[in-house]
């Protein structure tokens, strides 16, 4: 499981592009979001890295959480 913070998730649309972005590279991914505190939970089987890069590839820097 990774957490992240997502600067500039501040809205439903922003929420639906990061799974969006999230989903495109794993489907199988379970993503939850909390747009009060700018993070992104995801229970993936892809790397850290991949995942960072396709939020960012969205349009939001981000950064990984410790925990």
């Amino acid at each position: 499981m990774y957490r992240f913070n997502v600067n500039g998730m501040t809205c439903g649309h922003c929420t639906s592009a990061v799974e969006k972005a999230i989903k495109s590279i794993d489907p199988q991914a379970e993503v939850s979001t909390d747009i009060e505190h700018a993070e992104v939970t995801v229970r993936s089987q892809v790397n850290e890295a991949r995942i960072s890069d396709a939020i960012r590839e969205a349009g939001y820097d981000n950064q990984h959480l410790a925990g």
